[in-house]
């Protein structure tokens, strides 16, 4: 209930600062089943617009354990399904909660494959996570204002949706198995920004 509602209020202030928001190809984010949702890191308002737009589905995330130090937004992630992660040492938890949440619970996850706004390396978390709880990739790309003032001036944000990614076929999650979930990542998000729009070029934003 705690989600839905944040979610909800998370939904008006973005609708109160930009309003120029545009969900495209929802049509292809399963409806029945868990899966991990990722895209590019761009900015840090993204996942909210990624927890919107996978409506009316809940999501847990991953966030940095430095944020949870805070009693009251160590309250509201935790109430948000947010767990937290180690990003020096992360650990098996950073596996293992995860999965089990995809196994055993409602709630599909949130994840950047990057981890980083500065980063367009992929990690092999995400590969392992899928592998391990059964369940498809959902891949999404942000087009839109990279800094708070464009954000504010209403520039249009589109957020879309991608094809699932099965990675039943891959036997093992070793080097070249997470090789192969990266490049169909990858491949997913190019295309993805070139059928919203070619000219878009991600610059980091300070």
């Amino acid at each position: 209930m705690f989600f839905t509602f944040m979610r909800g209020v998370v939904r008006v202030v973005l609708f109160v600062i930009n309003g120029n928001a545009h969900y495209e190809k929802k049509d292809r984010i399963p409806q029945n089943e868990n899966y991990i949702l990722v895209a590019p890191h761009r900015t840090w308002w993204e996942p909210l617009y990624l927890a919107v737009g996978g409506s009316p589905k809940k999501f847990s995330f991953m966030a940095k354990k430095e944020l949870f130090k805070n009693s009251f937004l160590s309250f509201i992630l935790k109430h948000a399904n947010a767990f937290p992660v180690d990003r020096e040492k992360p650990g098996p938890s950073a596996i293992k909660t995860p999965v089990k949440t995809l196994k055993n619970t409602d709630l599909s996850l949130v994840m950047f494959p990057s981890g980083t706004r500065h980063s367009s390396e992929l990690k092999g978390g995400v590969a392992l996570i899928a592998k391990m709880a059964k369940v498809s990739i959902v891949p999404a790309v942000y087009q839109g204002p990279l800094t708070l003032k464009d954000l504010f001036k209403r520039r249009r944000v589109t957020v879309r949706f991608g094809e699932p990614i099965d990675v039943s076929d891959i036997p093992k999650m070793d080097k070249e198995g997470i090789a192969e979930v990266e490049r169909r990542m990858q491949a997913s998000f190019d295309r993805l920004d070139q059928e919203i729009d070619p000219n878009f070029k991600y610059e980091v934003k300070e």
